[in-house]
């Protein structure tokens, strides 16, 4: 999908439209605490990419997905009203996993964490092989010729 400046203006006032029609419009049983996250279009405005993260479990996602579907009738007539675009672009609904990702993440990073730590530990606790300094010294008498 091109970045084009109007494609960007329509998207951000999209995902307000959206955010605003679930908020107040939408009075689905289905319907969870969602956020929309993103919304991108394409370069001729044709069609929208809604994505959106769902607070809860599997059911409630499937249930807030059920939901979505549902509604995107009503959701792309709103649109289409507040816009004032000659062609109201169809909407598709995506999951983000933007969640799932961050605890990836926090877990990788929290294993690293672990790691340093254990490595800082074997450093403290490390001894020399030999002598500590294995270089002679210009004053040394102890030549073995």
């Amino acid at each position: 999908m091109v970045d084009h400046p109007r494609a960007r203006k329509l998207a951000d006032r999209i995902k307000v439209i959206v955010a605003q029609m679930l908020d107040t419009r939408i009075k689905d049983p289905r319907l969870g605490f969602v956020t929309v996250t993103d919304v991108r279009v394409t370069g001729d405005l044709q069609n929208a990419s809604v994505f959106y993260t769902v607070y809860g479990d599997d059911e409630e996602r499937a249930g807030t997905a059920a939901a979505l579907e549902s509604a995107k009738g009503i959701i792309r007539s709103e649109v289409g009203k507040q816009t004032g675009i000659r062609l109201t672009p169809t909407l598709e609904f995506h999951l983000d996993s933007v969640p799932e990702t961050a605890a990836h993440l926090d877990a990788a990073l929290l294993e690293a964490r672990r790691r340093d730590a254990e490595l800082a530990a074997l450093r403290d606790s490390a001894q020399y092989a030999g002598d500590e300094d294995p270089y002679r010294k210009p004053g040394d008498d102890t030549d073995e010729n």
